[in-house]
């Protein structure tokens, strides 16, 4: 039973933001955080971010975003 357990794979995140959240969703909330320390508009979408700084948002996104069951 316990190697059935450990092959359980939690349900993907859900990408709804919520209405009691809104603009304080931590997403948004890390995107402000990610544009002002690397002086970037914060209109500016990930999809149009370069090569280097997809790569710092995505590094920083996985570290401090979990889903929700992750430790």
């Amino acid at each position: 039973m316990a190697s059935e357990k450990k092959k359980e794979e939690p349900p993907p995140a859900d990408n709804v933001i919520s209405d009691q959240t809104g603009q304080f969703d931590l997403r948004f909330i890390l995107w402000r955080h990610f544009c002002a320390q690397n002086n970037i508009p914060v209109e500016t979408l990930p999809s149009q971010l370069d090569g280097e700084q997809k790569e710092k948002w995505e590094e920083m996104k996985n570290n401090r975003l979990k889903t929700p069951g992750q430790k």
